[in-house]
């Protein structure tokens, strides 16, 4: 099990999920996004559908048709009825349920700073586990470290 931490200081949460996303798709993965704020779910889902005519982003949402065949499914909550092994913490907040995917991503801003350093030192120990952090140089590369 593998958990990435990815703090927003430059782009969007949408360019960033867009970005792992692709990441994530390139290995064949399914990917659960969960975030509890519908309008931000849209946002993500339409920078999805807008990552370029060669390699757009196919997503729905969780309540939607298909749900079980999106190779990008956005919830609410964590549960990946699209098979994922990937859940990405779309909203800054660690749920513990996260810990029984393969790898999970917690993306979180600077309001949610303290949060995130709460769950990395709650992590420190856990048989089996590899954490990274990963931040944004003012250039939009991303650095990991930690």
């Amino acid at each position: 099990m593998r958990v990435d931490f990815y703090q927003l200081s430059r782009d969007p949460v949408e360019r960033v999920a867009t970005m792992l996303a692709r990441k994530a798709l390139a290995g064949n993965a399914r990917l659960l996004v969960v975030h509890r704020d519908k309008a931000v779910r849209e946002a993500i889902s339409r920078e999805l559908w807008r990552a370029g005519p060669e390699e757009f982003l196919a997503n729905g949402e969780a309540d939607g048709p298909g749900a079980a065949d999106q190779p990008i499914l956005l919830s609410a909550a964590l549960d990946p009825l699209n098979g994922a092994r990937i859940v990405m913490l779309a909203d800054g907040t660690w749920r513990a349920e996260a810990l029984g995917s393969d790898r999970a991503l917690l993306i979180f801003g600077a309001e949610d700073t303290e949060a995130a350093r709460e769950v990395w030192r709650a992590l420190d120990g856990e048989e089996g586990l590899t954490r990274e952090i990963h931040k944004q140089d003012d250039a939009g590369r991303w650095r990991a470290g930690g």
